[in-house]
């Protein structure tokens, strides 16, 4: 009996483990599924913004131009990881031979994201007209737009007058540039170098002319490389009597360009030419990107393209 009875309890003992065990086993099973949907989620809503620019040599402009913008797209979407990649490769080159100062291009920059699971992604670009470069981002974008669940391109600063539901972004860009602009006597103008492009989108600067125009201020739009020229500006300032005259870059960056081609004291620098020309000048060298107005303008258009994302 006494053995029966040690049996019967080494049965039940045994019974009772098995069955534990397979509800240990079950539950661990359950742990590891729900932390595999919780990965997968979690995977899901990694969401990034990649901020694209010509980029810069000048660490000091860098910060201040290009930094600032992404400072504060970081403050607005605080949901979402900032990340940079530049356009020009000449730049991305000296950077690294220079200072060790690794950045992408936007392909190189959209490949490590899908290698790091991102899945929600927004390229603003912080060009101000929709030419050659933002082209070739637009490109980039296309090629991965079956590698992610959503990616958008923002606008740049200058690309609609707008329309029915559309933002007209030369009167926004112009108030916005009324922040940096200071009182103007009667002899006074302030004079914008622009770029400029053979690219037809080059017309922006015509259509920015003219809405400066319609706004009655005295700021004349030239370009580097483009319509209108230094020359087509001195036009104006000789007709419009003209004696004092504000050098400012309509750039994002005060660089290369503002530095040497605008401010510089080479004979051809337009500071020099219009000196010649018996005009008083001064400069103003910052770029857009150190202008608050101008940094909220790329945050609306980071807003606009998650929007635009959301309603496909």
């Amino acid at each position: 009996m006494r053995l029966k009875n040690v049996i019967a309890l080494l049965l039940s003992f045994c019974f009772t483990v098995g069955i534990l065990a397979g509800c240990g086993g079950n539950q661990g099973d359950s742990q590891q599924e729900d932390q595999g949907h919780q990965a997968q989620k979690t995977g899901t809503d990694k969401k990034a913004i990649l901020v694209v620019s010509f980029g810069t040599s000048y660490n000091d402009t860098r910060k201040a131009c290009i930094e600032s913008v992404e400072n504060k797209i970081k403050d607005t979407f605080q949901d979402y990881e900032i990340k940079r990649a530049f356009t020009s490769e000449i730049i991305i080159k000296k950077l690294k031979e220079r200072d060790n100062l690794v950045i992408d291009n936007p392909d190189q920059a959209l490949q490590k994201l899908k290698d790091e699971g991102f899945t929600q992604i927004v390229v603003q670009p912080l060009h101000i007209i929709p030419g050659v470069e933002y082209d070739e981002v637009r490109a980039v974008v296309a090629k991965y737009e079956n590698e992610f669940d959503n990616i958008v391109l923002g606008r740049p600063i200058l690309y609609s007058k707008g329309g029915e539901d559309i933002p007209d972004d030369y009167t926004i860009a112009v108030e916005a540039f009324k922040q940096q602009l200071p009182e103007l006597t009667d002899d006074t103008a302030v004079v914008l170098m622009g770029h400029g492009t053979h690219h037809p989108a080059n017309a922006a600067y015509v259509c920015l002319q003219s809405v400066l125009d319609d706004m009655g201020l005295a700021v004349y739009v030239g370009t580097v490389e483009g319509y209108p020229s230094l020359d087509n500006v001195k036009k104006r300032l000789k007709n419009n009597q003209i004696k004092n005259v504000i050098l400012m870059p309509y750039m994002l960056v005060a660089g290369d360009h503002a530095q040497n081609d605008m401010a510089g004291d080479e004979e051809d620098s337009w500071k020099t030419q219009l000196k010649e020309d018996g005009y008083v000048v001064d400069v103003y060298l910052h770029g857009l990107g150190e202008n608050p107005a101008y940094q909220d303008i790329y945050v609306q258009h980071v807003q606009d393209a998650i929007a635009a994302g959301e309603s496909h």
